[in-house]
């Protein structure tokens, strides 16, 4: 029975690299690269998607940023739930406190994204 243990978790590992090497590819059919992230993957290859299709549709190419932060925002926000944050540039620094399992630093050919969630609380006054 043990060997049959081992020979299940030997599979699943070598079954997980193979995903783990697909996501890789699909990232860089995107040209994506993940500087930082606390954020699951599907998650994260929806900002992807979001991102991509908004940086495909400016016009000759000129970045919109206010655009494409709007756009993942109003979706996550969406889908996800408050309080979503986007920052999009081509140069900025940033320090955040974000919720667990919502943040996420890529790049996308020369723009940089930084999308967090924070909780919303009420203030007591």
């Amino acid at each position: 029975m043990e060997g049959a243990e081992e020979e299940l978790e030997r599979r699943s590992k070598f079954l997980n690299s193979l995903i783990q090497k697909k996501k890789a590819v699909e990232h860089k059919k995107q040209n994506v690269r993940v500087r930082a992230s606390d954020m699951p993957l599907p998650l994260q290859n929806h900002a992807f998607r979001i991102a991509r299709d908004n940086l495909d549709s400016m016009a000759s190419g000129k970045l919109d940023s206010k655009r494409l932060a709007l756009a993942l925002k109003k979706e996550f926000d969406s889908i996800y739930g408050p309080a979503w944050h986007c920052i999009v540039g081509t140069s900025f620094g940033s320090y955040v406190t974000h919720s667990v399992g919502g943040f996420l630093y890529f790049s996308m050919d020369k723009v940089y994204v930084l999308l967090f969630k924070t909780a919303v609380e009420p203030l007591d006054l």
